[in-house]
């Protein structure tokens, strides 16, 4: 009974965590998730998002469950136990027995990022809550939506000098567009060993956007410029909405091919709503299913964070990356905006520029409050969104564009 009770007692959580000489990882790895759970309900900065990816990495970090083994997802694990040999790949559907015959729950639900399903399905879900209205009114603001992904490629040319492979600076470069479904696709097929790390510097740098964006915004508009009232946009007619999508996904595939995955169920999604025949699809879409990704992408990603590959020097220098990308942008975009409202005679305000991160619709909302706070009648939410959705649509291609020229 005695040893019973003493094997008992080696097999707990608490053991492990005393026994094992990192211990103090673990802790570190639980700030870390006190941090965002703050964040996410006491601050509300993405609660939908930030509160599933703070309990992945909460799971994945407890001595003992093993509900995630990050290695069946990597090639050296099949090299060495002979499956495949020396410098070969290990098939999608190898990868897939090892899973469902020895992995936990997280592996299982993993699979869904690492076949690229649940990325693809939350575009889905915001193309059908996504209003391209703004954008076909005034498609001047694509270019702003350009302009901010100037902080991608940047970051990209940093993380080259600082010593990432290629590879590896386009999947950090890609946080700059502010948008965690293509961040993840993206890391998944380039640099699948930084998904954590990159995953949690989106996402949380998304939920920052009130609080990194204004200091740019105030830094390089005038008091005039964030005062410029903008005129009402022209209404757009039924057929032009459902145009769009159809005509966006054919041009941008046809130009960037591996955007389709992205494009394509953007605009699917936002077919649906617009078409005006398919409203129980566009609600499923934009609610139940958009909510059981979200739970599944969440928690997937967030387990990819444990303390051994997450508490590393590489991890910070990304989290540093992430942030020069992200603010980059949004100067990008502030600064199209500036041309643009020198070239329009002072007609376009360009705080909308900062909306063309395609953190939908928080980064339209922080161009309207500023704009309001230097004149409380000014109303630019809709013109910031045609910049905001035409970020979404740029993220997406310059996710093509690494992955066509690095894959």
């Amino acid at each position: 009974m005695k040893e019973d009770i003493l094997n008992f007692l080696g097999t707990t959580g608490i053991s492990r965590l005393i026994s094992d000489h990192d211990w103090w990882k673990y802790l570190i790895m639980y700030a870390i998730v006190g941090v965002l759970v703050y964040l996410a309900v006491v601050k509300k900065f993405e609660p939908l998002l930030l509160l599933p990816i703070a309990f992945g990495m909460f799971l994945a970090n407890l001595p003992g469950a093993e509900l995630m083994h990050l290695e069946y997802f990597f090639d050296d694990y099949y090299i060495a136990k002979g499956v495949v040999d020396e410098g070969a790949h290990a098939s999608m559907w190898t990868i897939i027995q090892e899973v469902v015959n020895n992995g936990g729950l997280l592996d299982i639900l993993y699979l869904g990022v690492k076949l690229g399903i649940y990325p693809s399905l939350i575009f889905l879900g915001v193309g059908a809550m996504t209003d391209f209205s703004p954008l076909i009114s005034n498609p001047k603001s694509l270019l702003m939506g350009a302009g901010a992904q100037f902080g991608v490629f940047a970051a990209f040319f940093f993380a080259l000098i600082l010593g990432f492979t290629p590879m590896q600076a386009g999947a950090i470069g890609i946080i700059g567009g502010a948008d965690g479904p293509t961040a993840i696709l993206v890391t998944k097929e380039l640099a699948p060993e930084l998904l954590g790390a990159i995953a949690i510097a989106a996402y949380s740098y998304m939920a920052l956007i009130p609080i990194i964006q204004p200091p740019f915004m105030k830094l390089l508009t005038t008091k005039k410029e964030r005062a410029i009232k903008m005129t009402n946009l022209r209404p757009v007619s039924k057929l032009e909405k459902v145009v769009f999508p159809i005509v966006v996904t054919l041009l941008v595939v046809m130009i960037v091919k591996d955007a389709a995955p992205l494009i394509g169920f953007l605009m699917l999604g936002n077919l649906f709503n617009v078409s005006g025949v398919t409203d129980r699809l566009s609600k499923t879409a934009q609610n139940e299913l958009c909510n059981i990704v979200t739970i599944f992408l969440g928690v997937s990603v967030g387990a990819t964070a444990n303390a051994a590959n997450f508490l590393t020097f590489q991890t910070i220098k990304i989290i540093v990356l992430g942030l020069f990308a992200f603010m980059l942008s949004t100067v990008g975009g502030l600064l199209t905006g500036k041309i643009m409202c020198k070239i329009s005679g002072g007609k376009i305000n360009p705080l909308i520029g900062s909306a063309g991160v395609s953190a939908v619709p928080m980064a339209a909302r922080v161009a309207q409050d500023v704009g309001r706070k230097e004149d409380p009648s000014n109303f630019l939410l809709m013109h910031a969104m045609g910049p905001n959705v035409a970020g979404v649509i740029g993220s997406a291609v310059a996710a093509g564009v690494f992955l066509s020229f690095l894959r």
